[in-house]
C-alpha cells in the first residue's frame, strides 16, 4: 500500500471522529439545558412586593416631596419590617416629612430615617447643620397677609422709635436687619401643601447663632416686619440691602421734618404830650421804633422779645 492513500484514510478517519464528537457535545448541552429549563418553568415563582426608596440622594434636612420618592420591586422574603411596602403604606404619607440623615438612590424609605410633623425632633432635623431656629411675633401686615409660607426666604425689618437728643421729640425709624433668611414654618405650618390661605401670628426662621441673638434684641426694641424675596434676588442685592442706611420718618413725610420758629412781632404806641411814638417789639437785634404822628429819637432802642424785654426797653424810652 502506498503512502498517500495510507495518509488519505487517516485523514478522513479523523475527520469523521471530530464530527461525531461535535456532534455528541451538542446533543447532550441541548440536553441539559432543556432539563435545567424544566426544572425553572415546574419551581414556584419567587413573590414580590414593592418597596418606597428615595428616588436620588437626599440630602439630611431635606423637605420630602412626591417627586423624590419612587416604588421599586422587591423580593419579598428580603424584605425588612422596616421597609415601607405598598401593601402597608402609602407614598403620600411621607410627602411632608424630613429627612433625618442621608439616603441615597434606590434606598429603602425606614421609619427611623424620616421624621413626620408631628414627631419629636421635627424641626431640629429640618434645620440645616449648623443653624437656629427663631420664632418672631408677625400680624397680618407685618406677615404679608399669609403669602408667606415655608421655604421662601424673607428679610427682617425692624421699625422702632428713638430719641436722638432729650430736647428733640421722638423720631421713627426702619432698617433692614437681617437679609435672605429662610423660613421654615409659619405657626406651625411647615409645608406649602394646603391650598387655603390663613393669615399667621408667628413665623419661624433659620438663622445662625449671632443671627439668633440679633433677632432676640430687635423683637425688644421695637416691631418686627417681614419683607418677601423675589426668587431672583442675587448676592450683589444682598450687598446693596445689607449697605443700605436706615430710613428716618422726614424721608415719608415733611410733617415730621423741624420747621423754622416764625418771627413775631408786637407794636406798642407810647404817647408822650403830643409827640406819639410806635414801638416794634421783636427778637433782639430787630427793627427800631416806628413814628406815628410826631418825630422819634433816631437812637431809640430796639426791643427784644417777651415781657422782660418789653418793661425794660419801655423805661429806658420813658426815661429820655
Amino acid at each position: 500500500m502506498s503512502t498517500l492513500p495510507r495518509r488519505l484514510i487517516f485523514f478522513c478517519l479523523a475527520l469523521f471522529l471530530s464530527g461525531a464528537t461535535v456532534f455528541v457535545v451538542q446533543r447532550w448541552l441541548h440536553s441539559e439545558l432543556a432539563k435545567s429549563q424544566t426544572a425553572a418553568d415546574a419551581a414556584p415563582a419567587r413573590p414580590m412586593t414593592h418597596v418606597l426608596v428615595a428616588k436620588g440622594d437626599l440630602a439630611a434636612g431635606t423637605l420630602l416631596t412626591a417627586d423624590m420618592l419612587r416604588w421599586q420591586e422587591w423580593p419579598r422574603d428580603t424584605l425588612d419590617e422596616s421597609y415601607i411596602a405598598d401593601d402597608t403604606g402609602k407614598l403620600e404619607d411621607f410627602v411632608g416629612s424630613v429627612v433625618r440623615s442621608r439616603l441615597t438612590s434606590g434606598e429603602p424609605i425606614t421609619t427611623a430615617r424620616v421624621a413626620h410633623s408631628n414627631d419629636r425632633g421635627f424641626m431640629a432635623a429640618l434645620l440645616t447643620p449648623g443653624t437656629r431656629a427663631v420664632t418672631v411675633n408677625v400680624t397680618p401686615s407685618t406677615g404679608m397677609a399669609g403669602f408667606v409660607s415655608p421655604g421662601d426666604r424673607v428679610d427682617l425689618l425692624l421699625t422702632m422709635v428713638v430719641q436722638p437728643n432729650p430736647n428733640e421729640p421722638t423720631r421713627h425709624m426702619s432698617e433692614t436687619v437681617l437679609t435672605d433668611l429662610r423660613v421654615l414654618a409659619m405657626d406651625q405650618r411647615i409645608s406649602d401643601d394646603k391650598k387655603d390661605i390663613s393669615v399667621p401670628k408667628t413665623a419661624t426662621l433659620e438663622v445662625t447663632p449671632k443671627q439668633a441673638e440679633l433677632v432676640a434684641v430687635a423683637s425688644e426694641l421695637g416691631l418686627l416686619s417681614l419683607s418677601l424675596r423675589s426668587l431672583g434676588t442675587d448676592a450683589k442685592s444682598d450687598a446693596a440691602t445689607s449697605a443700605m442706611a436706615p430710613t428716618w420718618d422726614s424721608e415719608a413725610t415733611r410733617l415730621t421734618v423741624k420747621q423754622p420758629e416764625q418771627v413775631v412781632q408786637r407794636k406798642v404806641e407810647v404817647v408822650r404830650g403830643t409827640e406819639s411814638t410806635e414801638l416794634v417789639i421783636g427778637p433782639s437785634g430787630g427793627a427800631g421804633p416806628a413814628i406815628v404822628g410826631g418825630s422819634s429819637s433816631s437812637n431809640a432802642p430796639s426791643l427784644a422779645s417777651g415781657p422782660a424785654g418789653l418793661l425794660g426797653a419801655l423805661a429806658g424810652f420813658l426815661g429820655k
